[in-house]
């Protein structure tokens, strides 16, 4: 199912916020530490919603607008001293976007920890009606129509006191396709209504010193699924992921950020569900096939406390089935862009990423790192 970039200045939203909010006490958006315009009071302590207005530029769906609610709260043991918090804090989003293609989407999550982050738990429930192309095999865009409605399902444990965790996740999308004129060569055995589900166990490591943009520590996520009849699906197929990030303190002001991704399935997977290169700059599933392999380097310098700048660039390439690895055609993405500090107690950052890509370019509005 394709991802999406979302983009948009942080200051409307902030703007937006700010209107909301008439009437409160002017500390609730400012930080006692610094005195810096920061949310993190109203968001913890007054229940606020911390909105993200974007402007879509995703090359894979078109240009359009979205909007994205988000809710923050601290896990009991947290909430009576956010700044000694080393638990992530629980988040509910709704949100939604139309673009000029007529594509659109709404969705809703959930994020949660129990138990001293020993438990964490990710729900997402979710409508799309898209408009992407298919490349194939001779690399050309053919549009086609994809909706569908997708569920996500996840519970992680804590393996003692250790930075793993455990657990077993569940995806579903019930979707239907349909081409504008006759189906790509490269796709076998087409059906215009499939149900992907599968069932998998995923395996964390997590020693970031933030979940929203990290400084230092490392994530790595591994996932092993099958997708079944007795599961849901309408084909039998295997896949498998790995991804890794690590950011590195070169100083008090530099930080090296380092992303490897894989993506590997066998059987009878849908073409829609293929894994595919996700790099800032490359339009979502343009390099698209039954494996793909990707690597990406950043480089963040923190000018003062509140604000970042860094640049990024990334190579990746999708074979097995339309090429093999030696003849898949290369994507590449490299750009620039500048984060600020928005809520301290949270470690949340809001920002503007600017990216080329082959024969595009592309800006993505981030909450946080762009790397999920």
């Amino acid at each position: 199912m394709p991802r999406l970039g979302a983009l948009r200045a942080s200051a409307l939203a902030v703007a937006l916020l700010l209107a909301a909010s008439r009437g409160h006490a002017e500390s609730k958006f400012t930080d006692p530490e610094d005195g810096a315009f920061d949310l993190s009071n109203l968001l913890l302590t007054h229940r606020g919603v911390l909105p993200v207005p974007t402007l879509i530029t995703e090359p894979a769906v078109g240009y359009g607008l979205g909007l994205g609610l988000l809710y923050f709260s601290l896990p009991k043991k947290s909430a009576e001293a956010p700044d000694d918090s080393k638990a992530p804090p629980n988040i509910t989003g709704l949100g939604g976007f139309a673009t000029g293609t007529h594509s659109w989407g709404a969705g809703l999550m959930h994020f949660h920890t129990w138990d001293d982050d020993h438990i964490r738990y990710l729900g997402v429930i979710g409508k799309v009606g898209l408009h992407p192309n298919y490349y194939g095999i001779q690399n050309q865009p053919r549009a086609y129509q994809l909706d569908g409605i997708a569920l996500v399902q996840q519970v992680l444990f804590r393996l003692g006191n250790s930075h793993w965790y455990v657990g077993p996740r569940y995806t579903f999308f019930d979707a239907s396709t349909r081409f504008s004129a006759t189906v790509p060569a490269g796709i076998h055995q087409f059906e215009k209504d499939q149900r992907v589900a599968k069932g998998g166990v995923v395996v964390d490591y997590d020693t970031r010193d933030n979940m929203f943009y990290p400084s230092s520590g490392t994530y790595a996520e591994l996932e092993a699924d099958l997708a079944r009849g007795g599961l849901g699906s309408s084909t039998n197929f295997q896949e498998q992921t790995a991804r890794g990030y690590q950011w590195i303190p070169l100083s008090k002001s530099w930080v090296l950020g380092l992303r490897a991704d894989t993506g590997f399935s066998q059987g009878n997977i849908p073409f829609f569900a293929q894994p595919y290169v996700s790099l800032r700059g490359v339009s979502d599933a343009k390099f698209q096939d039954n494996n793909q392999l990707t690597a990406e380097a950043e480089i963040r310098w923190n000018v003062t406390p509140r604000w970042s700048v860094l640049g990024f660039g990334g190579v990746g390439k999708a074979y097995g089935h339309l090429h093999s690895f030696s003849d898949a055609p290369t994507a590449f993405g490299f750009g620039t862009g500048f984060r600020y500090l928005i809520a301290r107690k949270l470690g949340v950052t809001m920002g503007l990423d600017v990216a080329h890509g082959p024969g595009q370019n592309a800006f993505y509005v981030q909450v946080g790192s762009a790397w999920r």
